[in-house]
Parts: structure tokens; C-alpha cells; sequence
């Protein structure tokens, strides 16, 4: 059973002028959806009612889990603000979804090396949370951006400059607590905050009434685009989601982020999510089903054939998760 938590990155409405959307496709368009009862959850029957319903229904967005997005930071990523380009998501800090989130987050700091975190000094003066003007807590911002955010340039552990480090970290620009999750081999779903290891994904609940009267929660895994930021992600100057410079990833959604996706919606409701996405897969072989929209026209820029944007994804090779 899913437990509704609040973990949402917020971007404040602001007088800026966005830039260019460079390459990103419309935030609606035709969507192929998958409902299914919590193969976990509890029934109505079990409760003690009649009617056996499931309790919890979960309502997945088959063309966002099929589509070939990844994470392109430090590797085509402009930032969500022009003026800060390297930041990539991280300008804000990221909020906390709850006391145990930051819990969590707090053991994995008391881990970090200087070699590893860039601001550790400045933690150690002013401290590495903040509230912001609504009380809420979250990760204290400086000189710019996230505390946890090494800056281009810095060099982790006593390494010299132009030395190569561990994927992603050439320089040890970044989240200091994935690279921390790196160095220890640890999902960095461990160490950093829940909102930060969710981004991408948005999951959101519900209450849904049956026209008998009963009901049911009704649990959504679907796209974090601009507007899960509220009102202020239609200022960010670049967004990844709907982007085709992030829709090259050898690897569908469903299959790149699934240790995030089993740990929001528990393993076996993973397991039928991903039966489905893979049944879509195939279907695309023989039908022209919906495929996210800046998949499509990557494959189609990319390959420059209606093959392409017509399977988008397709079925690619398994690789290891990075």
C-alpha cells in the first residue's frame, strides 16, 4: 500500500522573460494510460464489505514510462534558468517531503568529505537547511544554488585537476550526494532527498468515487513536466521532459528508472506496470500507438525515417542501471 506523501519542487511565478524553448513539443497531446488494482493493497471484501473492490488503483502514463528520456546533466542539460546554465534542476535547493526524508538526507551528510562536497565549510558555518518564506523546510541555498551542488571546476579528494573521476563527475560537478552514493555504492535513492531521486516522475493521489458509492485511492505515475513546478515552471528557461535533446536514453523510462518506480508504487505493482509497458513496446511493432511526443521527433530527426518516430523507444538492448 502506497502512503501519500508531499514532495514537490515549487519554481515562484516570476516578472522573467523565458527563453526559447529550445526543441521542447507541447505539455498535451494524445497520452495512452494503464489502470490497475494495487496487487498488494487491501480489497473492500477484506475490509469486511461486499462488493470486493480494490482500495487502491494505480494510474500509469504508459506513453511518459515508454518513452526514451534520460537525464542529460552535463551533457546537453541548459539549466532551468539561462543565467545559470551548469545547475542543471539544482538553482532552487530541493524541499523535503517530510521529518524522516530529512532524517535520512542528514545521515548521508554526516558521510560527506571535503573531497566530496564542495560547501562542506559553509555547512559547518551556517548550516546546509533552510526554511523558505512559507516555513517549509528544504536545502539551504548558496552562492546560488543547491548547498549539495558542487560547482564546475572543484576537484574531489586529493585529486588534481584533468584527472578522471567516476562517471558523471569528471570534474566533481554535481550532486555531492549522489557522487556520495557513487564512492559507497549505494542507489542514490538513499541519499538524497526524495524530491530530488523522483524528478522526473510525478506520482499524485486522488479519491475516486464509484458510481455505487464506494471508493478508492487512486495513485498517478506520470510525467513531471513544467507544470508540476506550479504556476512559476511555465518562467524556467529550459526544461528536460518534454526536450528532445533528453530523449535519446538506450533505455525506456520504465527500465532506466526502476529502482525509483519500485520504490514509489512497491515491487509487485512494478512488476504487472512493467508487463504492460512491454506489451506496449511490442504493440508498436504493428500499430501506431501513442509515443511520447519529443521521443518521437528525436527518432525522427535522428533517423529521418517514419520507422523511427513510429516505434520511438522500441526494444532496446538491457544495459546495467547507471
Amino acid at each position: 500500500m502506497v502512503t501519500p506523501t508531499a514532495s514537490s519542487p515549487t519554481a515562484s511565478p516570476s516578472a522573467r522573460t523565458p527563453a526559447p524553448a529550445h526543441g521542447e513539443t507541447s505539455l498535451d497531446g494524445p497520452r495512452t494510460w494503464i489502470e490497475f488494482p494495487d496487487p498488494d493493497g487491501p480489497t473492500a471484501r477484506s475490509g469486511g464489505d461486499d462488493d470486493g473492490g480494490a482500495q487502491q488503483v494505480f494510474r500509469c502514463d504508459l506513453t511518459w514510462l515508454t518513452s526514451s528520456w534520460r537525464c542529460v546533466f552535463g551533457t546537453g542539460c541548459r539549466g532551468i534558468y539561462a543565467d545559470r546554465p551548469t545547475d542543471g534542476c539544482c538553482t532552487l535547493g530541493a524541499h523535503f517531503a517530510d521529518a524522516d526524508d530529512e532524517k535520512r538526507v542528514a545521515r548521508a551528510v554526516k558521510r560527506l568529505t571535503a573531497g566530496q562536497w564542495q560547501f562542506k565549510a559553509a555547512a559547518r558555518r551556517g548550516g546546509w537547511t533552510e526554511t523558505d518564506d512559507d516555513g517549509a523546510r528544504k536545502t539551504r541555498v548558496v552562492e546560488g544554488a543547491c548547498i549539495f551542488h558542487n560547482r564546475p571546476g572543484f576537484v574531489p579528494g586529493d585529486r588534481k585537476p584533468g584527472d578522471a573521476g567516476p562517471a558523471g563527475f569528471a570534474d566533481g560537478a554535481g550532486c555531492a550526494l549522489h557522487l556520495l552514493a557513487m564512492a559507497e555504492g549505494r542507489d542514490h535513492l538513499e541519499t538524497k532527498p526524495d524530491v530530488c531521486w523522483q524528478l522526473p516522475i510525478r506520482r499524485s493521489y486522488r479519491t475516486v468515487e464509484r458510481p455505487d458509492g464506494s471508493s478508492y485511492l487512486e495513485v498517478s505515475i506520470a510525467e513531471y513536466d513544467r507544470r508540476g513546478w506550479g504556476a512559476g515552471g511555465h518562467d524556467l528557461d529550459w526544461y528536460c521532459t518534454g526536450n528532445t535533446a533528453a530523449h535519446g536514453g538506450a533505455e525506456p523510462v520504465f527500465r532506466s528508472l526502476r529502482a525509483e518506480l519500485v520504490e514509489l508504487i512497491g515491487q509487485p505493482a512494478y512488476d504487472v506496470l512493467a508487463a504492460h509497458c512491454e506489451q506496449l513496446l511490442d504493440a508498436r511493432r504493428l500499430l501506431p500507438l501513442t509515443v511520447h511526443p519529443a521521443t518521437a521527433a528525436r527518432a525522427a530527426s535522428t533517423e529521418g525515417t517514419a520507422t523511427g518516430a513510429r516505434n520511438g523507444a522500441g526494444r532496446p538492448k538491457r544495459s546495467s542501471r547507471g
